[in-house]
C-alpha cells in the first residue's frame, strides 16, 4: 500500500488530468474549441477502470454535451447525399463537402477523477464559434469555464511506516473548490484536423496539512493534436492521429493512434503511449442515435510495479440527439 500512496501522491504532483485512450472519438473532452461542431446535440458517457484489481487505482466517469446554434448545413433534405449503389459517404461524399456557416456552439462537461483517497469532480459550460476560412476548412475557438472540486480523505491513507510526517499530522477529509478555465482552438476540414488548447489554466494550491511545505499546485495541461483522413478503399477509411502533452516538469507525453472505419458502421483502432503502453479500441454505429465503443490498455510504464500491470477498460456510449439528417457517424470529427 505504501508504494500505491507514493505512486498517488506523484500522481497529485503531476498528472493531474485524467487520461483518455479514445479522445480521438470525442476530442470536445480535451478541446472546447469543438463545441457545436455537429449538425446534432452529441451526448457522450464513458466510464475508465484503470489498473484493474488494484485497490484504490484511478477510475474516470464523464458526461459531456453538446450542440450547434444557428447552424446552417447545405444539405436541402435528410437524402441530399444519398447516392444509389454508393457508400454515403464515400470519396464522392468528402469531394462535395464544404466548410459550414459560421455559427456557435454550446455545451457541458461533467468529469469524476477517482485516485485512492483523492476524488476530484470538474464541471464546466462550453462555448464555441465556428468559421470558414475557406471553402472546405473551418476554424473555430472556444472556452470552457466553471469549478473543480478536489476532496481528500486523510484518513483512507495507509503507510508502512506508521509514522511520516505529511501523513500522522493530517486528519479528516480535505476540501477545495477552484475555478476552471479551458481554452482552445480547431482546425478542420474533409480530411484532417488540428487543435490546440489547455486544460487547468488557473492554477490552485492543495495543502495536505496545515504547513505550507506540504502542498501541491495544480498546473495546466496543454494539449496539441493533428489527424488525417485517406481512403484505403471506397468503403474503407484510415485515420492516424497524434497526440502531444505537456505538463510543467513533466516529460513530454506523445500518443500516437490509427483508426480504421467500414462506411459509417464499425471501426478498429489501436493507441500507442511512449514509454507508457499500447491499447486496443473498436466501436459500433448501432444506429443514426446510438453509437458504442471500448479499449482496452496495458500499461508498460517503468514506474509501476509488476503487480501493477493490470489492464484498463473503457468504454464510450454515444448518443445523436435531433439528428436530422440521419447521421450515422460524426461528419466533422470521425
Amino acid at each position: 500500500m505504501f508504494f500505491l500512496v507514493l505512486l498517488l501522491s506523484v500522481n497529485l504532483a503531476a498528472q493531474q488530468r485524467p487520461h483518455y485512450t479514445q479522445y480521438i472519438l470525442n476530442n470536445y473532452i480535451v478541446n472546447p474549441a469543438i463545441t457545436g461542431i455537429e449538425n446534432y446535440v452529441d451526448l457522450k458517457l464513458s466510464a475508465r477502470n484503470q489498473w484493474v484489481g488494484i485497490d484504490g487505482a484511478p477510475q474516470t466517469f464523464y458526461a459531456t454535451v453538446h450542440g450547434p446554434i444557428g447552424k446552417s448545413d447545405l444539405k436541402t433534405t435528410a437524402t441530399s447525399f444519398d447516392m444509389k449503389g454508393e457508400n454515403p459517404r464515400g470519396k464522392r461524399y468528402w469531394e462535395e463537402y464544404t466548410a459550414s456557416e459560421p455559427h456557435h456552439g454550446l455545451g457541458f462537461t461533467l468529469v469524476n477523477y477517482r485516485t485512492g483517497y483523492i476524488n476530484r469532480i470538474y464541471a464546466s459550460g462550453t462555448y464555441a464559434y465556428h468559421m470558414a476560412v475557406s471553402a472546405k476548412t473551418n476554424l473555430s475557438a472556444g472556452f470552457g469555464i466553471g469549478l473543480s472540486g478536489t476532496n481528500i480523505d486523510r484518513t483512507k491513507i495507509e503507510l508502512a511506516n506508521a509514522f511520516d510526517p505529511v501523513i500522522t499530522n493530517a486528519t479528516g477529509e480535505y476540501n477545495k473548490v477552484s475555478p476552471e478555465l479551458n481554452v482552445g482552438l480547431w482546425l478542420y476540414s474533409a480530411n484532417y484536423f488540428a487543435g490546440l488548447s489547455a486544460q487547468q489554466v488557473i492554477p490552485s494550491k492543495f495543502y495536505l496539512n496545515d504547513t505550507s511545505l506540504n502542498k501541491s499546485t495544480s498546473v495546466p495541461h496543454l494539449f496539441a493534436t493533428a489527424g488525417y483522413r485517406a481512403f484505403l478503399t471506397e468503403d474503407v477509411t484510415i485515420l492516424p492521429s497524434v497526440m502531444f502533452r505537456y505538463i510543467a516538469s513533466m516529460p513530454l507525453y506523445t500518443d500516437v493512434n490509427v483508426k480504421v472505419q467500414y462506411q459509417d458502421r464499425l471501426w478498429l483502432g489501436a493507441s500507442y503511449r511512449f514509454n507508457e503502453g499500447f491499447a486496443g479500441m473498436m466501436g459500433v454505429n448501432i444506429s443514426n442515435t446510438f453509437n458504442v465503443s471500448y479499449a482496452y490498455d496495458i500499461n508498460s510504464s517503468k514506474y509501476l510495479l509488476g503487480s501493477m500491470q493490470r489492464g484498463t477498460h473503457e468504454i464510450v456510449l454515444g448518443f445523436l440527439i435531433n439528428n436530422t439528417y440521419g447521421d450515422m457517424c460524426p461528419r466533422n470529427v470521425w
